[in-house]
């Protein structure tokens, strides 16, 4: 072979010329410490539920909500998000279950906070939508809106309820605009001003978020995009981020989090508080559908995906994959 002069005089490729090369070099670490588990615990069943559009994921009972926990205490995994979902006869226009003490969700935290103690950051979703028989995420109108005010009279009770229940954080999800600061006062008002609030900041009105909708039995009637946001919108999120910052969020988070990578990435470069970022039901779905059919290296796809939000910004991922891709990386 001829050679011309000193070229090529870079070559790139020796910084990946072996395993040992390579992970050496990385710029993008996944590691246990990034990923929560978000799970579901269903009331009135006394065996687990698979979710038919999320394989390996389930509805938990109690007993195994607990056993999930531990394992995930033992894989190395920083949190858990938990989603309550109800019986159909205690949902109603209010949502009066998700304010309930005695409602799934504050039995499942209380449940996890005494298996795992401090082991585990405990989450909670704080949102109507699992609990009202429309299936919105907050209370109506007598024309069928969500009124934001009223709601967020709701949010501010639940999140007591959670946080008297032992969550350590919760995470208010609905998009009602001022609902940052109505949590924040309430868990103050209430004694928790150790409580976390991780804000859903950038929640998109997503077709991805179709398997969810099983997972939670959703109740849903019409749409979201009164108060999620339009996929089109991304200088919006800022201004949204701004805005929660301001209330007193001490987290924030981009959802979803694969078809929003760049929005995930100007909120990572503007912020000084820890970011998250929600792999939801639609991405985890979409992957393991493709790897069942053989189109796809299963595990090596999910890794891809979670690197990549990893590399977009996200300190903390929601993913349902979070106990098994610990393990996968050797846990503590």
């Amino acid at each position: 072979m001829t050679v011309y002069g000193n070229f090529p005089g870079s070559r790139p490729r020796r910084l990946r010329t072996n395993p040992a090369m390579r992970r050496m070099v990385a710029e993008t670490r996944l590691d246990p410490a990034n990923l929560i588990l978000p799970a579901f615990v269903r009331e009135g069943i006394d065996a687990p539920v698979a979710i038919s559009a999320m394989p390996g994921v389930q509805q938990h009972t109690l007993d195994t909500l607990r056993k999930a926990a531990v394992d995930a205490v033992s894989a190395g995994v920083s949190g858990i998000m938990l989603y309550g979902v109800p019986t159909d006869e205690k949902k109603d226009g209010r949502g009066t279950a998700g304010t309930d003490p005695d409602g799934i969700l504050q039995v499942g935290l209380r449940a996890v906070r005494q298996e795992v103690g401090d082991d585990l950051v405990v989450m909670s979703d704080l949102c109507l939508d699992e609990y009202t028989d429309h299936g919105h995420c907050g209370v109506l109108t007598a024309d069928g809106r969500v009124d934001n005010d009223a709601t967020l009279e709701r949010y501010a009770e639940m999140a007591q309820v959670q946080a008297d229940a032992g969550a350590h954080v919760v995470g208010p999800s609905g998009m009602m605009d001022g609902q940052v600061g109505v949590t924040r006062d309430a868990l103050d008002q209430a004694g928790h001003e150790d409580v976390s609030i991780l804000a859903y900041t950038a929640k998109y009105s997503s077709a991805f978020y179709g398997p969810f909708r099983e997972a939670v039995g959703s109740s849903l009637k019409g749409d979201r995009k009164t108060y999620q946001q339009d996929p089109a919108n991304a200088r919006e999120s800022l201004r949204e981020l701004a805005l929660d910052l301001e209330e007193g969020a001490d987290m924030v988070m981009v959802k979803p989090a694969g078809p929003y990578l760049d929005v995930l990435a100007k909120v990572a470069d503007s912020v000084d508080v820890p970011v998250a970022a929600y792999q939801v039901s639609g991405e985890y779905a979409m992957i393991e559908a493709a790897a069942e059919k053989g189109w796809i290296d299963r595990d090596a796809a999910i890794m891809e995906s979670l690197t990549g939000i990893r590399r977009a910004g996200a300190q903390m991922i929601l993913t349902y994959w979070a106990t098994e891709v610990a393990q996968r990386l050797g846990g503590r």
